[in-house]
């Protein structure tokens, strides 16, 4: 397992019931968690001294219940910072595990910089969200183009890069359909050293295009594999979809990847540490194919 274990300002305190006790910078948050399967004394006091409680509902979705909780706040992770805020589905606009990934590709892409300084890498963030890799790939040295079908994302990612000192960087933000977007691209001739995806399990595009993971995620992969250079870097799927395992993103790494550049593949689950029982938590699976 690829364990993002680098955070400072976040941590994943306790684990029971269903749910999880998280430190985000000075705030406690509560939220459910689908694979805290087990019912374990929850002994910290910071369980009952949360800032915020997400309250799963039995019909579906849930809702916020706040205790001294501001609307927007910061962390950091190394040299980047990050906007949070609560907002439907339990989120808060950011996903910690994945600085395990964040922390993989920058050093592929800082090494390649060290090795060839004038040249320009371009990474592809598709389903790119409020930016965590986009910042840290531009962070690195990249050139990244940010794609999401929501502009609120979009909007989300551009503060985070501020934040980081990165308003000047070379980013191309886009708000599209994914796969729209890498087919016009591939139109254009316009190609990329590295691709990092991070598609939902179900979605809709800005004009309604429907994205089912399990039906859309190999001929996505297909395409996108289309818009690379000659010699990429790396490519990245995360997944947080149960029937998505490791070895299904080999898989699909290997037949679309693998046979066309060759290069090595690993896949495997990415979890958080938690502090008080010793565990680590399972936060879905990535597939890496590095050249």
């Amino acid at each position: 397992m690829w364990i993002a274990d680098g955070w400072k300002d976040y941590e994943v305190i306790d684990t029971s019931s269903g749910e999880k006790l998280e430190r985000w910078g000075g705030y406690i948050l509560v939220r459910p968690d689908p694979q805290v399967l087990w019912d374990t004394p929850k002994e910290d006091v910071r369980w009952k001294k949360k800032n915020g409680h997400y309250h799963r509902s039995n019909k579906g979705g849930g809702e916020w219940e706040f205790f001294d909780l501001p609307k927007q706040w910061k962390i950091n992770y190394k040299e980047l910072t990050f906007n949070l805020q609560p907002f439907s589905f339990k989120h808060t606009g950011l996903f910690p595990e994945q600085a395990a990934n964040w922390d993989w590709f920058s050093k592929i892409i800082s090494e390649k910089r060290k090795l060839e300084p004038d040249r320009e890498i371009k990474v592809l963030n598709l389903f790119a969200y409020t930016g965590g890799a986009t910042i840290a790939a531009a962070k690195a040295g990249a050139s990244v183009t940010h794609v999401d079908a929501s502009k609120g994302m979009v909007t989300w990612a551009k503060e985070n890069a501020t934040l980081s000192g990165l308003g000047e960087a070379p980013i191309r933000y886009i708000v599209d359909d994914c796969g729209k977007f890498v087919e016009r691209e591939i139109r254009r001739g316009n190609r990329y050293d590295a691709v990092i995806m991070d598609p939902p399990s179900y979605g809709r595009g800005p004009k309604g295009e429907i994205w089912k993971i399990e039906e859309s995620i190999h001929p996505f992969v297909k395409l996108c594999a289309d818009v690379l250079v000659d010699k990429p870097l790396f490519f990245l799927i995360n997944s947080y979809t149960t029937g998505l395992q490791p070895a299904v993103l080999s898989y699909l790494l290997g037949i679309e990847l693998k046979s066309k550049f060759g290069g090595s593949i690993e896949a495997d689950e990415i979890g958080l540490p938690v502090t008080n029982n010793g565990l680590i938590l399972p936060c879905g699976a990535s597939g890496r194919w590095v050249c």
